[in-house]
């Protein structure tokens, strides 16, 4: 070989890492956002298990608590053994419009070396994992004290799989119908409030009231593991937003910042009208309106600024605090620990007025010139009524079904002596 061959080689080979370097950085693992959503996972995780499980578990009462516990971490087994099955295939998978494929059932083809955008994909695997979790739980809070564990199991299952995937592709895919049509939905206000708040009132009604209910006083039996558990939903909820932009930066803090401002807004709010109405403020108004400012903004924490956060939660105090408590009592529905009240209503507010802050007050689309008021209402409120109509008639199907084979409700003398002796052979406390 010629010196001038060799000289070409050698400038070839020094050249060939920085070439490669170049062409694959799309797909190079960026280690702080690696870093932020490995810490956003657990934090999603930490809502469920112990968050709302504690949050939940203290609104019943005390011979429902067990019960309450069991069916968060039991929901949280099965959902994730689903979610490897094929669930994360049918929601990211190509397919079309409406739903996934197969492609990746069994998590096939994911190894510790693929990559999602700018991170591992099976950290985005797990992450969206942890959304498939809380979305099934939330909708035990409108059954609560009443509903048999295994119809629980088995509703939450299908509901999942019929409800929770097809609208998680479509708002959060590339080919997905909502997707397509331009819909703002950072973290799940259709994908997971919506659809659960709305399952949750379905099931309420399709279940029946408590024994007792409304002419019996049904009080939380231990409100300070409610507080716990909003303070441990509070912060996670810090990587259910924050994390969903699936990148450490700018926008995942101003996704955290908002969302504290929300909350921290509607609970004041929610205290003061409490205050205002009944003289003195409770610990679980309190609690309740941080929850509704939390879930409020979920839709909307990506593309509003701190001056729409505020507003937003006054929105959601206003709102929620309304079909919670005034309209809740009119018709006597008994939606047990408030899911279609907080998680529906609010889930609802911040995906419809995430399309006129996402454009004003300091929203993030602001400077977009192709940005209309008008169009994108029109996006949010059509996205947000196909869900709703989707969660509904799926419910119900499913109910009907599950009523008609193993039954819905416990019997009435396991109702009086609760769920937790009477579905798990076990006590909460030791009396």
């Amino acid at each position: 070989m010629s010196i001038l061959s060799r000289l070409s080689a050698a400038i070839c080979l020094a050249a060939s890492p920085l070439m490669l370097s170049a062409e694959d950085a799309v797909t190079q693992v960026n280690s702080g956002d690696t870093a932020w959503i490995l810490t956003a996972t657990a934090l999603v995780l930490f809502m469920t298990l112990p968050g709302l499980a504690l949050f939940y578990g203290g609104l019943v009462k005390s011979k429902n608590v067990l019960s309450i516990l069991v069916q968060c971490m039991a929901i949280a087994g099965v959902m994730s053994i689903i979610w490897v099955a094929f669930g994360y295939s049918l929601a990211f998978g190509e397919g079309n419009a409406f739903i996934g494929d197969f492609s990746m059932a069994g998590l096939t083809g994911i190894t510790e070396n693929s990559v999602s955008g700018t991170i591992p994909t099976a950290l985005h695997v797990i992450f969206q994992m942890t959304f498939f979790i809380i979305t099934p739980a939330l909708i035990i809070g409108g059954v609560a004290e009443r509903m048999k564990f295994s119809a629980i199991l088995l509703f939450c299952t299908l509901w999942n799989i019929l409800c929770y995937l097809p609208i998680c592709h479509m708002a959060w895919t590339e080919g997905g119908l909502f997707y397509q049509w331009g819909l703002i939905d950072l973290a799940g206000g259709t994908v997971v409030h919506i659809t659960a708040g709305i399952a949750a009132l379905v099931a309420a009604l399709m279940v029946g009231r408590r024994k007792g209910y409304p002419e019996e006083p049904f009080k939380p039996h231990n409100l300070t593991m409610t507080m716990c558990g909003t303070g441990m939903l509070w912060v996670g909820w810090f990587g259910f937003n924050g994390g969903s932009d699936l990148s450490a930066g700018g926008s995942a803090a101003m996704a955290m910042l908002v969302t504290h401002i929300s909350a921290a807004t509607a609970a004041i709010t929610w205290m003061a009208m409490e205050w205002i109405k009944h003289g003195k403020p409770s610990a679980l108004g309190i609690a309740t309106g941080a929850i509704a400012g939390l879930a409020t903004i979920t839709p909307a924490s990506g593309d509003v600024g701190p001056l729409g956060a505020i507003v937003i939660g006054i929105c959601a105090a206003l709102g929620c605090f309304f079909v919670a408590v005034t309209l809740k009592n009119k018709f006597s529905f008994d939606d047990s620990l408030d899911a279609f009240g907080v998680h529906g209503v609010g889930g609802f507010i911040g995906t419809i007025l995430v399309g006129i802050f996402a454009a004003i007050l300091g929203g993030s689309n602001a400077e977009n010139a192709d940005f209309s008021i008008g169009s994108q209402l029109g996006v949010q409120a059509a996205a947000s009524g196909i869900t709703i109509l989707w969660s509904a008639v799926v419910s119900v199907i499913l109910l009907l079904i599950i009523k008609k084979t193993i039954g819905l409700r416990v019997r009435s003398e396991n109702e009086d002596l609760g769920l937790d002796l009477s579905e798990h052979d076990e006590r909460g406390y030791i009396l």
